[in-house]
């Protein structure tokens, strides 16, 4: 997430057309989907948890969806921090970023989670939702009627004027097939025997997607319209592959490599929603303005590098302050952000 906002922000023009900048954006741009999928696996083995411990689905529900509409809020209110230290156009209040498309994912998500207790059931409706949500994506940015919504409105299904980062279409899938592996891997949280078989069935799954997905790429366009980086599904099936093989990779990592090593990438995980926070306004900010667009692209690198570790610091301070302190009044309101 870090690299591929420092590199867009600060690589100078001249370094933005080689094979080093675009292999780096593409890494980096990996995240935007695994930060919806994670959101999704996360969300569903939330509601689970809260399920047991209330003794009620539809409780597990209603606590996943009050997290969606707290996390819009919160994109709401990013909006508005962002206009008053940056002083850019009005419109930028309206735009549609992740945090919007994550909120409203993740309240969808809690409907689909509360259509039945039945586990096997929701997986079928989730793995619907998210193909829906992918194939229809060229057919959406292609309706003309759509074109007499207002800009700010149409921009939560495409791509509308300055006001469009993540549009639901197709972005609302990655998250719904987070929640669908969410499930899965809830199901044998205490079954070491059947997590191993799951987390072989992902690894043989991810990879078989994204292997046919790259040679459906090279077949006659299932919709016209459709564009490979921007709304194909063959794009969006090799990049929701890449994020479920994320999950066998952690899975193995975490008993392969010495604990210690793994505790400040621990650290910035819990931490991923301060971390977007915060980090942006210091990429993409006044504050960066001195060197935005100045940086050689393997300066932008060790940019990254520097601004990771200057999250981590920052994390790290904000853990000790919230064990000395509780946040009180209208600090409560950032409590998703900083907890």
């Amino acid at each position: 997430m870090v690299l591929a906002h420092v590199v867009d922000s600060w690589t100078r023009d001249a370094d933005r057309h080689g094979e080093p900048f675009f292999s780096l954006f593409f890494i980096g741009g990996s995240a935007s989907p695994l930060f919806l999928f994670l959101a999704g696996l996360a969300g569903s083995m939330s509601a689970a948890s809260k399920a047991r411990r209330e003794g009620s689905h539809r409780a597990g529900a209603a606590a996943a969806r009050a997290r969606g509409w707290e996390i819009f809020i919160l994109g709401l209110v990013f909006r508005v921090q962002a206009q008053l230290l940056g002083f850019g156009p009005l419109a930028n209040l309206f735009k549609v970023d992740m945090l919007n498309t994550m909120g409203l994912t993740l309240v969808a998500a809690s409907w689909i989670w509360q259509s039945s207790a039945i586990r096997s059931r929701r997986v079928l409706l989730f793995a619907a939702a998210t193909a829906a949500f992918s194939f229809s994506t060229p057919l959406v940015r292609a309706v003309p009627w759509l074109a007499w919504l207002p800009d700010p409105i149409e921009a939560y299904l495409r791509p509308a004027g300055v006001y469009t980062a993540f549009p639901l279409f197709p972005w609302a899938g990655f998250l719904l097939a987070g929640a669908l592996v969410g499930d899965l891997v809830d199901a044998v949280r205490l079954m070491p025997a059947r997590n191993i078989w799951l987390q072989a069935g992902l690894s043989v799954a991810a990879a078989a997607g994204v292997w046919l997905a790259w040679l459906a790429s090279f077949q006659p366009a299932l919709f016209p319209t459709a564009r490979f980086w921007h709304d194909s599904p063959t794009f969006f099936f090799i990049r929701l592959g890449i994020a479920v093989l994320t999950i066998p990779m952690a899975w193995l990592i975490e008993r392969l490599v010495w604990q210690p090593v793994l505790r400040p990438v621990a650290t910035l995980g819990r931490s991923s929603l301060f971390v977007y926070w915060i980090h942006i306004e210091m990429v993409y900010g006044v504050i960066a303005e001195p060197i935005k667009a100045e940086l050689t692209v393997w300066q932008s690198l060790l940019g990254t590098i520097a601004m990771t570790l200057l999250t981590y610091v920052l994390v790290l301070l904000k853990n000790r302050w919230l064990e000395q302190n509780e946040l009180k009044g209208a600090l409560r309101w950032l409590a998703p952000v900083v907890r």
